[in-house]
């Protein structure tokens, strides 16, 4: 099973802005939750993050934690990176665009590549739902979530394909995933949104999430921003997620233990 959309999340540099951004890292997440920042329109609420190789964009409350995190992860042997971290509106927006355009592959929980030609409109956007997120409703947006992997455990040629394979059993990162397990308990900072199969989105044990700042997103995020959101945008297969808009919500954005 194959992972795709963080590729077109590298690292983005917003210059001086950015920043001035880290600079002035104060707790001020009520004022960066607002309509833009819930659906990825906007960089206002974010900052570099120098702890990888090239800076990645996340929301500016979560560089201390996200920081020990890597810290602690070093303290037992692996150097916790990110391969994705925000992800804007437009971003996403292409990344569905193109699965249902067939320019970029939709898989089944198998690993087969879906014709999604063979399927009718709601079945092409659930197939697409499986992996991926709705422009507008990814966690991306926030800037408080992240794909991560182990880069002391592949040398600097690997190709991170953010697979099961790769973070179960004997994967080549599921050594770290095991620790993790230890440290991502109920309350705990950082967690799995997606640990679980609730017949939505596939589990993604590799996604992890800063919960005090997330769930203030996760809170104020609803269905009428995301049709306004979805109304003004040029998404392919409107009409059936418009329709279908309530039973998406519940599905593969609502998160219910």
């Amino acid at each position: 099973m194959r992972r795709t959309d963080f590729a077109a999340n590298r690292p983005l540099l917003l210059g001086r802005r950015a920043s001035i951004n880290n600079a002035m890292q104060v707790n001020h997440s009520h004022l960066s939750i607002n309509r833009d920042s819930l659906t990825g329109s906007t960089e206002k609420h974010l900052a570099e993050w120098q702890g990888c190789a090239s800076p990645f964009l996340v929301h500016g409350e979560v560089i201390d934690p996200l920081n020990r995190l890597v810290s602690h992860a070093a303290e037992h042997g692996f150097q916790l990176r990110l391969c994705s971290s925000f992800r804007s509106f437009d971003r996403q927006l292409k990344i569905w665009n193109d699965k249902v355009l067939g320019l970029r592959p939709v898989y089944n929980d198998d690993g087969a590549v879906i014709d999604l030609s063979q399927l009718s409109e709601w079945q092409q956007a659930q197939a697409i739902l499986r992996w991926s997120a709705l422009p507008g409703t990814s966690r991306h947006h926030w800037g408080t979530d992240f794909d991560i992997y182990d880069a002391a455990a592949v040398d600097s040629n690997y190709r991170v394909q953010l697979t099961p394979d790769e973070v179960e059993g004997d994967g080549v990162f599921a050594p770290m995933h095991n620790w993790l397990d230890t440290l991502l308990a109920p309350g705990a900072e950082f967690y799995r949104p997606y640990a679980l199969d609730r017949g939505g989105i596939a589990p993604e044990r590799w996604h992890i999430s800063y919960r005090p700042l997330a769930e203030q997103f996760a809170a104020k995020l609803n269905t009428q921003l995301i049709t306004e959101r979805i109304e003004s945008s040029q998404i392919l297969l409107r009409d059936v997620v418009l329709a279908h808009l309530d039973e998406i919500y519940q599905r593969y954005i609502q998160l219910r233990d």
